[in-house]
């Protein structure tokens, strides 16, 4: 070789080696992640101490010894709500238990006790006694401005697998599910991040991290995950978990009727509406002259009213009078509109507390 092109194949060589000599660390893996992939893995790592699992246990008695045993029940998702140890999570993850434990995220395995449950909402809460350093509540964001096609991501601990992220966008808004009380729950969130048995009662957050829904359903015949899940909007949960917290249920104002279920109400030739049954005694219906369903002397049956509207809102079923009071408070003065045989005709009733 030819003394001139060595020296410069010697310079390129203590080039190529120069980093090494120096103690330069190769390219890490990290520096490789694009900047959406750290946002997620930023996203995880902050909101994943919040989340707990959640495993209910029932008491039965042995066939044969007739001893009391515990037996596991079931698992779900929660996530920590404030430093005090409430756990929010769904009323069907631990209906029908007699007792539930706490994991966290640290492993720490703690016995809850049941503070609320609202099944019409499908909420619940629970109280465990731990460290304040121990819980980090989730920031809550709101979800009365979310929109179709932003992104999502669902942490929860779907089969028994803790700390699990899934992650998609918003696929629907308004969505209406049956709750396991039988009642409507409007305003649901549709998305497509995989939920699957296990991750009821976890959290669905925005890409800032802050708390959105609560995961609660599955759309699937065969109960795994199929493309479609739903989400407790987070402004329910926040008019919702508080009542449960300082009084055990949802304090809901009422005027004090009983009214048919939808077929009954279908058999007697009613096609919208809610039939009024009964009238509670000295109650707001009472007062406001509203008429409930009756015999005559020969037995026939006299329809009562039927609430037909609540400020000007249609009622089409039962269902919808529980959901038209919702958002209201005792002593609330509405408009209700009944029709009758000879036409139709609103009342004023000044809403009870619900006792």
């Amino acid at each position: 070789m030819h003394p001139s092109i060595q020296v410069p194949r010697l310079v390129l060589a203590i080039a190529l080696a120069l980093p090494l000599l120096l103690g330069a660390a190769p390219q890490s893996y990290a520096t490789r992640l694009t900047a959406a992939e750290r946002a997620t893995i930023e996203l995880f790592e902050d909101a994943a101490p919040s989340v707990v699992y959640i495993t209910t246990l029932a008491v039965r008695r042995d066939f044969f010894t007739l001893n009391l045993q515990e037996i596991p029940r079931g698992t779900g998702s929660g996530f920590v709500w404030d430093r005090d140890g409430h756990v929010v999570t769904n009323y069907h993850v631990i209906q029908n238990a007699d007792r539930a434990q706490v994991t966290l995220a640290d492993g720490t395995v703690l016995p809850a006790t049941i503070v609320g449950v609202e099944p019409t909402k499908d909420l619940a809460v629970l109280k465990i006694e731990a460290e304040r350093g121990q819980l980090k509540p989730l920031p809550r964001g709101k979800s009365d401005d979310l929109r179709v096609g932003q992104s999502v991501y669902a942490i929860g601990n779907p089969f028994g697998l803790d700390q699990t992220l899934t992650t998609g966008v918003i696929s629907a808004l308004d969505r209406e599910i049956e709750s396991v009380a039988r009642i409507p729950i409007r305003g649901m969130i549709q998305t497509d991040a995989a939920i699957n048995p296990g991750n009821s009662g976890g959290p669905l957050l925005d890409s800032g991290g802050d708390l959105i829904g609560v995961n609660t359903a599955i759309y699937s015949p065969s109960g795994a995950s199929a493309g479609i899940g739903f989400s407790i909007p987070v402004d329910v949960v926040s008019w919702v978990v508080p009542d449960l917290i300082e009084f055990g249920r949802l304090r809901r104002p009422t005027f004090g009727a009983d009214f048919a279920n939808p077929r009954v109400a279908y058999r007697l030739g009613i096609r919208r509406g809610a039939l009024v049954l009964e009238v509670g005694q000295d109650s707001a219906a009472e007062r406001a002259g509203i008429r409930p369903t009756r015999r005559d002397r020969r037995g026939r049956i006299i329809l009562g009213d039927i609430v037909v509207a609540i400020n000007g809102e249609p009622i089409d079923a039962s269902g919808d009078v529980l959901l038209a009071l919702e958002t209201l408070k005792p002593g609330q003065r509405i408009t209700v509109t009944l029709a009758r045989p000879d036409g139709t005709v609103d009342v004023s009733v000044v809403l009870d507390a619900w006792n």
